[in-house]
């Protein structure tokens, strides 16, 4: 089978990289903005044409949230017509096709675990774009299962665990938002699950919920990873309004994750085993 990952050097890309070599029958494709400008809509079709994958995961986007306020006819084009671009070839060609999207397509004043059929209501530029995303998917009748996911975290790249271990080795005191609500999602749990999806007999198209279980707010985790590095630093919980940001937050964004785990067997660990996992590795 051959298989095409987009955003190879991003958290999810490095994660299904290190994994690809469990699957020495399958031969894996890793394109980042170089290889597969995704600004570049007809360099995206080029690619497509010339590997011909079986199976394209679309790992890659604009993920800058507070930027993408300020660039949001470039957000479009990476987050929403590439992908349009990617679903019609696949629809075409009669190929597969793994969406990576997100917690943004909600409003996020929800106080019960997200399913798959809420309404979207994007908070954001950024969360706008991968809605415009899952519904060019949706009209384009591709074989695709599109993965909503939240709070992305992984040894490689830049990240809310990296970024609280930097802070809290650098001060003696920092401030974390205690008022949205989530789960976090370990990149490589996610990576684990898509790549169980593509192996799996069971494949269904729509749309599924993933990310790691329990509930939690950004402080809560904020707290978990100075506990488990034993890390000396004040941490104080503030509500949202005190730390503002170019990009509107989801208030809540907690993914119900019965469909994915029903539909395809998939295995969804608990946040603080997945965030002791990957502390080992930092």
């Amino acid at each position: 089978m051959k298989i095409l990952v987009t955003g190879a050097f991003g958290q999810l890309g490095s994660e299904l990289r290190e994994l690809s070599i469990n699957y020495p029958n399958d031969n894996f494709t890793f394109v980042d903005r170089e290889e597969m400008p995704l600004d570049d809509v007809n360099k995206v079709l080029d690619v497509l044409e010339e590997v011909q994958p079986d199976v394209i995961v679309s790992g890659g986007a604009y993920t800058a949230v507070d930027k993408a306020e300020a660039e949001p006819e470039l957000v479009d084009v990476i987050n929403h017509q590439a992908v349009a671009v990617m679903a019609k070839w696949a629809r075409s060609n009669d190929r597969k096709l793994i969406h990576i999207s997100t917690d943004y397509v909600f409003q996020g004043n929800s106080s019960t675990p997200l399913k798959e059929d809420e309404p979207t209501d994007p908070i954001n530029v950024y969360g706008l774009s991968k809605q415009k995303g899952e519904e060019a998917i949706a009209q384009s009748g591709a074989d695709a299962v599109i993965i909503r996911t939240a709070w992305v975290y992984s040894s490689h790249g830049a990240n809310f665990v990296k970024t609280m271990i930097r802070l809290m080795t650098e001060r003696d005191e920092i401030s974390v938002i205690a008022d949205q609500i989530g789960s976090p999602t370990y990149a490589r749990d996610l990576a684990k699950a898509i790549l169980d999806i593509i192996q799996s007999d069971k494949w269904k198209k729509g749309i599924y919920h993933f990310s790691n279980e329990g509930e939690i707010s950004w402080y809560d985790f904020a707290v978990a990873i100075r506990e488990l590095k034993g890390l000396d630093c004040k941490i104080n919980a503030i509500p949202t309004e005190q730390y503002p940001t170019p990009a509107k937050r989801p208030k809540y964004s907690l993914l119900d994750k019965t469909k994915i785990r029903t539909q395809f067997g998939v295995v969804v660990p608990n946040w603080k085993d997945s965030l002791e996992e990957m502390l080992i590795k930092v």
